[in-house]
């Protein structure tokens, strides 16, 4: 991501990228190389489709630019934008979530339902097989209240089974969670936990989709999602799958990205325990209790080891007394890496010392 420094998004300018973002064939990947070629959308836009076929883009993507149905999907998205609660996010804004900006191919328009200042918080994903034991089931129901009760936003993909426990349970012990579509906000999939949703938007938590409002559920689409999931996450947890389940892709993303991947060892006997079995021999942390996964987070932190004195100062507080921060300008100016940042941010916080407010961090004067 190389473009300039960032500036505030016109109102022509954010309808143009709302056109570009319905164009067939245009990933993340050419969205972003037609904003740096011609240095805005508007731009872009309105370039001659010989320079667009010069940037190697296809021909249908260029041609595409000025049907009606993109520019009245466009003028759709500027309205629903209007209502309360309903956001947009764009990958060069400093809105955007910091963790999930670092992924090679972040997508460049985030559609966001509720409270989109949670992305910023430390997130942990829990995935695992749509159709999960009952034991399986309560396994991420257990697991999800701890750790939302630990301060973690749970991240999820709102699926049925492990997914709509683990976002269930967070929400029982008033936690945050994220739900992340694999189909447009308004196309809302699967139906049977729309009410689900709708709670956790009421709640103070957020939905959120990559894809256009009014994309329906397409099969390729569900996939593409999880490197969302795993992007926004510190770690990411599997509860129980198959070894053809999609949540092992959501753990090789977050291999991937550098994340940490966690694993619940079940029964050898069976089927949903055989993805977390390979996960684990392919070098998943093995997990049996919460403090298996909270022991490896506060790794990051180089917090002192026990019986020894701790350090009088914080080093991430000294930063925050001088001046407000972002996670992501901590990271710049700490020099620690941003899941390092974050982890540090949530033990601060859990202890008092440490308040986000609207993306910004400040030091808690005791």
């Amino acid at each position: 991501m190389s473009l300039p420094a960032v500036t505030p998004v016109s109102p022509a300018e954010l309808e143009a990228r709302l056109r570009l973002h319905r164009l067939p064939e245009l990933g993340p990947a050419r969205f972003k190389k037609l904003l740096e070629a011609f240095g805005s959308a508007s731009k872009a836009i309105s370039a001659p489709a010989s320079a667009w076929r010069s940037l190697g883009l296809p021909l249908a993507c260029a041609e595409a630019r000025r049907a009606n149905d993109v520019r009245d999907g466009a003028s759709h998205a500027l309205a629903w934008l209007e209502r309360p609660g309903q956001h947009l996010l764009m990958w060069d804004q400093p809105d955007y979530p910091a963790l999930l900006a670092q992924i090679s191919d972040a997508p460049p328009l985030l559609f966001v339902a509720g409270n989109p200042g949670i992305l910023e918080k430390p997130q942990l994903a829990m995935v695992g097989s749509r159709r999960a034991s009952r034991p399986g089931m309560d396994t991420a129901a257990a697991f999800s209240r701890s750790l939302a009760g630990a301060g973690f936003v749970i991240t999820s993909g709102l699926a049925l089974g492990i997914d709509a426990a683990a976002h269930q349970a967070a929400l029982d012990v008033g936690g945050r969670t994220v739900g992340v579509l694999g189909t447009g906000l308004e196309k809302f999939y699967p139906q049977r936990n729309r009410r689900l949703a709708d709670a956790m938007i009421a709640s103070g938590s957020a939905v959120l989709s990559e894809f256009p409002l009014d994309a329906g559920p397409t099969a390729s689409n569900f996939p593409r999602r999880n490197r969302i999931i795993s992007g926004l996450s510190l770690g990411v947890l599997v509860v129980e799958a198959s070894v053809a389940s999609g949540s092992l892709i959501t753990a090789r993303l977050a291999a991937e990205q550098g994340r940490e991947v966690y694993a619940i060892p079940g029964s050898i006997h069976h089927p949903g325990a055989k993805g977390c079995h390979q996960l684990i021999r392919d070098g998943a942390m093995l997990v049996e209790t919460i403090e298996h996964i909270l022991e490896a987070l506060r790794g990051w932190q180089q917090l002192p080891l026990y019986g020894e004195a701790p350090s009088v100062t914080h080093p991430l507080l000294m930063l925050l007394h001088a001046a407000p921060h972002t996670s992501e300008a901590l990271s710049v100016t700490s020099g620690w890496a941003l899941p390092k940042v974050l982890a540090a941010l949530t033990e601060l916080e859990m202890e008092g010392r440490a308040v986000c407010e609207s993306g910004r961090w400040f030091a808690r004067v005791s």
